[in-house]
């Protein structure tokens, strides 16, 4: 079973905000930051193109691929959130996180 815990958000004035917090297993955790470590040498790589003055449409190209690596980390994050999130609240009683996950599918389809 997931750990899900909330703190009360710094940054909020009102008692009632609360940040989410969620434990991931050590290799969800390595494969995300994985993902991200690699994203993030794609930006850098992009941003090395203009300053290069590279050709417009290589870099739209490199800017194509950082944006597929985006949706595969999502893809990744979202199936672990419905696994181990959604079916845990559904299985504790918790249908508001259906709501939840509908609103989160409509950002993403944005």
């Amino acid at each position: 079973m997931t750990e899900h815990t909330q703190t009360p958000d710094k940054s909020c004035c009102d008692s009632e905000c609360f940040l989410k917090h969620k434990h991931r297993a050590d290799k969800e955790y390595q494969d995300l930051i994985h993902r991200l470590n690699r994203i993030e040498g794609q930006v850098r790589g992009v941003r090395a193109m203009v300053e290069e003055e590279r050709y417009c449409v290589d870099i739209i190209t490199q800017v194509s691929a950082v944006t597929s690596a985006l949706n595969a980390f999502n893809k990744a994050l979202l199936s672990q959130h419905i696994k181990t999130c959604v079916a845990d609240n559904i299985r504790n009683g918790n249908d508001e996180v259906v709501d939840e996950l509908c609103e989160t599918l409509k950002k993403l389809m944005k």
